[in-house]
């Protein structure tokens, strides 16, 4: 009787605990769902700054289990986008297959080329700046190959895809729930592997990698899988976000438009955090669409921004949110206990009258 009470107790610990856990993923998943009958509605323009912000918040999810998990600087998001996108352009392109077949296709592609640029990190112990140096090269290299090979990605002149679907273009509404629907996906895989043990091996690896490989954790198991989801993650969002614009080029995945990006905006949300990424995502969005009218003055004003976060914020604007949060509460606590003390306890004067 005793065990099936502490086993009845420890299921409604368990499922009070996920319940939390998955408290800021059904926030996002409400907020989202009424962003456009009260922000902008039928306005393409805006439309389109939305699902391109939700198209990096995807990017920085994948990013964020790759790096802010494991410590691995993948400096080649664009690149996997494109391996992604690419992918799946060509082969419907080239083929009679369904658009289905060729997103899965793109998206097997850049899990292996993210899991095999990740064992190489692995099997050749590099750090963090190494792995970073490695997979810019990559970046780099695919960015050729792109512009050399003209007869299959159209080089800089970009390829068109005629089967994509009118509905989900860049610029309607359907495109909108269609990739905050991936979001939201993208954000319960994150929390279910951070709920996981796999989450607890990822936080041992982040912290100290030495400690978590004396306590049993196969770093190199873990690095790998976390590089193949995370890329997994991208490349998915890479070959959808194809369909949904219509056309691809070069410069819809270059290093200066997708990885400086996304990495500002997972290191101003937080590394690491569940919802970071939305957060920088939705931020750089805002900013984008109040600058949209100077060019010169959005970069000044971006890089001001940036110096100022990683100033003000080195942990990110919800690692710091969450630690001011605390604090208050803490210090809150803290009087509401002292003034329960006075109560209680009588005063020196009471203590002398009485004696």
């Amino acid at each position: 009787m005793s065990r099936a009470r502490s086993l009845s107790r420890l299921g409604a610990i368990v499922g009070g605990n996920v319940g939390w856990a998955l408290l800021p993923i059904a926030a996002t998943a409400v907020i989202l769902a009424f962003l456009p009958s009260v922000w902008f509605g039928g306005s393409r323009y805006t439309t389109g700054l939305a699902v391109e912000a939700l198209v990096f918040a995807c990017y920085g999810v994948g990013f964020n289990l790759i790096f802010g998990s494991t410590n691995q600087l993948f400096l080649c998001v664009g690149a996997l986008a494109g391996v992604g996108g690419y992918g799946a352009a060509i082969l419907s392109q080239r083929t009679s297959l369904a658009i289905w077949v060729g997103v899965a296709v793109g998206t097997a592609s850049a899990a292996i080329v993210g899991g095999l640029l990740s064992w190489i990190a692995v099997r050749r112990s590099l750090g963090i700046i190494f792995t970073g140096i490695v997979t810019l090269v990559f970046s780099l290299a695919f960015a050729n190959l792109l512009l050399g090979q003209r007869d299959l990605t159209g080089s800089e002149t970009g390829l068109v895809l005629t089967d994509a679907a009118r509905g989900l273009a860049d610029d309607r509404v359907g495109a909108y729930y269609f990739f905050a629907g991936v979001l939201v996906a993208f954000l319960i895989v994150f929390r279910a592997l951070q709920l996981s043990h796999v989450g607890w091996a990822f936080r041992a690896l982040r912290d100290d990698e030495v400690a978590a490989e004396l306590a049993g954790v196969d770093v190199a198991k873990y690095r790998i899988y976390a590089a193949t989801v995370g890329s997994a993650m991208i490349g998915l969002t890479g070959s959808l976000y194809a369909y949904s614009a219509g056309f691809i080029s070069p410069a819809t995945y270059a290093f200066e438009q997708v990885d400086v990006r996304v990495l500002v905006l997972v290191a101003f949300g937080g590394l690491g955090t569940l919802v970071g990424p939305v957060v920088g995502a939705a931020s750089f969005a805002l900013l984008d669409e109040a600058l949209s009218t100077s060019l010169q003055l959005r970069e000044v004003f971006y890089g001001a921004v940036v110096i100022a976060i990683f100033l003000g914020f080195r942990r990110g604007v919800v690692p710091s949110l969450g630690a001011l949060v605390r604090l208050l509460r803490r210090r809150l606590t803290g009087v509401r206990g002292d003034e329960q003390l006075k109560r209680v306890s009588p005063s020196r004067s009471d203590t002398r009258i009485g004696r």
